[in-house]
């Protein structure tokens, strides 16, 4: 018998199996994943974009924990030779306001501000005069998290892997078939291969996968999988020296990469449900994407698509939070799902915070309002003022 079975070899399975052994170091984990090259997984197909700036109290505590993370990552996490860079860029997240989406955005900021996240109001002129490129009649002003900025995704997986291996965690390569529950009991996982690893506690955090895995006892929650395409995109963009990653009102983000190279996506309710990792054609990006960005920043009216990819999603339809903590109706199950694209970032303090209800120890972070119970009730919790993209 396991003392814990983590079910999710990416950032939020080895961030809960590092925090639990940091802690009791003489547990019995083991982290399941049927893919140890993570090609499908969300977390390494993701931009790698960590923010603080969201609208509800509990993430931007989240994001607060990751910044100090990476910041911390080489003394904290490194051992012997071994030093993780998780290539750092903090070029900051500038999120794009008009008259219309103003009052939630100074609302956002209050919040933030209070929290210590060190976001600022900056007025369309002075973006303008910052940023050139930036230019618009159809913006009023933004919100600016200078410490925002991208990581590597890879190096920060590769870091809590090595951390909770070297502290006794065990990998399990293989596809689980089901959760097993004995009157409202976890019991463990039944993998494809028919053998049975039986655990005292289970944490599903296998991203867009988890619904289908919690289905197997008869748990239905609202998370589908949705593909979301970013396009690889170059063009002579005048003024984009030194531009910050860019959100519009509308959802439409640019992140700039080097050399006039900006990744560039837009996530919309016509996104397609299901496991398909084959990109959106070309064609959404010149006919749909393209004129939405367009319209508020003339600037970018020379580009061309150099290439693609896609990832997945695990959409929350309930209010596009995370599902975190235990659910109440089978003891020993644990949750950690339903990011709707901003579960990378967060992986370290939910890692931590899982870690800390399986133990029973205190929580650094109170998360309890984004735990499984809202799911239930069908009571959401979304963002503060507003949905931030």
């Amino acid at each position: 018998m396991r003392d814990t079975i983590i079910v999710g070899g990416a950032a939020m399975g080895w961030a809960t199996a590092h925090h639990l052994l940091m802690r009791e170091p003489d547990l019995d984990v083991v982290v399941v994943e049927k893919d140890p090259s993570l090609r499908h997984a969300s977390t390494t197909l993701c931009d790698g974009n960590v923010r603080v700036q969201f609208n509800l109290e509990e993430n931007i505590a989240m994001s607060m924990y990751a910044m100090q993370v990476v910041d911390n990552m080489e003394d904290e996490l490194g051992f012997d030779s071994y030093r993780p860079d998780p290539m750092a860029r903090h070029q900051g997240n500038l999120f794009l306001v008009n008259r219309d989406s103003q009052p939630a955005a100074k609302a956002g900021l209050e919040l933030q501000q209070r929290l210590g996240a060190g976001t600022e109001w900056i007025d369309a002129d002075d973006i303008a005069q910052r940023f050139p490129a930036l230019t618009s009649t159809e913006i009023v002003g933004g919100t600016f998290g200078p410490r925002d900025g991208s990581v590597d995704p890879n190096v920060v997986v590769d870091a809590y892997r090595r951390n909770a291996q070297r502290n006794g965690a065990e990998l399990v390569v293989g596809e689980v078939e089901s959760l097993l529950v004995d009157q409202d009991l976890s019991q463990g996982v039944l993998m494809k291969s028919g053998e049975s690893i039986h655990g005292s506690n289970v944490v599903v955090c296998a991203g867009a996968w988890s619904a289908q895995l919690l289905a197997t006892t008869g748990l239905e929650i609202p998370v589908e999988p949705v593909t979301r395409t970013v396009y690889v995109v170059s063009g002579e963009v005048e003024g984009s020296e030194g531009m910050p990653s860019t959100f519009l009102p509308s959802g439409v983000y640019v992140l700039p990469e080097s050399d006039g190279t900006f990744l560039i996506a837009w996530s919309t309710e016509a996104d397609p449900i299901g496991f398909d990792f084959a990109p959106a054609p070309r064609s959404r990006f010149y006919d749909v994407i393209w004129p939405a960005l367009v319209d508020v920043l003339p600037s970018f009216d020379r580009l061309e698509v150099v290439s693609s990819w896609a990832g997945l999603y695990a959409q929350n339809h309930l209010d596009a939070n995370g599902i975190i903590g235990a659910w109440p109706e089978i003891e020993g199950l644990y949750l950690a799902t339903g990011f709707s694209g901003h579960g990378f970032q967060q992986a370290p303090a939910v890692g931590r915070y899982l870690a800390e209800r399986i133990l029973g120890v205190e929580h650094s972070l109170d998360l309890a309002r984004l735990g499984p119970e809202r799911i239930l009730t069908g009571v959401p919790v979304a963002e503060f003022a507003g949905r931030i993209i």
